[in-house]
């Protein structure tokens, strides 16, 4: 079905969600680094809008944002599906993967860089999007019921490196007893093989984001 390759920094939550995608379904590709801080012009072709990792290249054709290539990878090879066939079913999942984007993640990393009175409004609304996410685990195995699927691989940036973020950022956000349900669902999506085998170093994740973490204050004083 033509070559698959990906353009993506190991350091990139968003790039470690699309190898597991395609560990799951078994697509062999070859992996292109990428330097975040100091992008090829590989990448500006391919992703000239944004700019940004991940890119697959699937024969001549490149697709880009991390939610779009799972969505691509499910509907181009149809074995271990990700999203569910429900039509209703699969509108929530996407939905709740945006909504893990734009307000889990976006708000992790929000109180992350946060300093004195915004850093403590923004710790308590991360934890209020993270209580939503809790919410859709309860009695689950994985999100989508008992099959590891699309939403579980978008969320997994939470025991991939919201620990990291912690750290960063001198916090504390996730705790089992505040979201006993996510904790649990953390500590065995980490343990399938798949998944494990693609986690990439703690310490480059804590290098990485403490770079950022650096510039993004340095752009705050400017």
């Amino acid at each position: 079905m033509g070559e698959v390759k990906v353009i993506g920094s190991i350091s990139s939550l968003f790039c470690t969600r699309v190898e597991w995608a395609l560990k799951l379904k078994g697509v062999e590709y070859e992996y292109i680094h990428e330097d975040p801080l100091n992008k090829s012009p590989l990448l500006f072709k391919h992703n000239p809008m944004h700019k940004k990792v991940p890119v697959v290249l699937h024969g001549d054709r490149a697709v880009a944002e991390s939610l779009v290539i799972l969505e691509y990878l499910d509907d181009t090879w149809k074995e271990s599906p990700l999203l569910p066939q429900d039509p209703y079913e699969k509108s929530m999942a996407r939905f709740w993967a945006k909504f893990n984007d734009e307000k889990c993640l976006l708000g992790a990393w929000t109180a992350c860089k946060a300093k004195g009175e915004e850093k403590e409004k923004a710790i308590e609304s991360a934890k209020e999007s993270l209580s939503f996410l809790e919410k859709q685990i309860e009695g689950k195995t994985f999100f989508g019921g008992e099959k590891l699927g699309f939403l579980d691989l978008a969320v997994g940036w939470i025991p991939l490196c919201l620990g990291v973020m912690e750290q960063v950022g001198e916090m504390k956000l996730f705790d089992a007893e505040k979201f006993p349900s996510l904790h649990e669902w953390c500590q065995n999506f980490i343990q399938i093989p798949m998944i494990k085998e693609a986690l990439p170093p703690r310490e480059k994740l804590f290098a990485y984001f403490t770079t950022i973490y650096f510039l993004s204050l340095a752009a705050q004083k400017q």
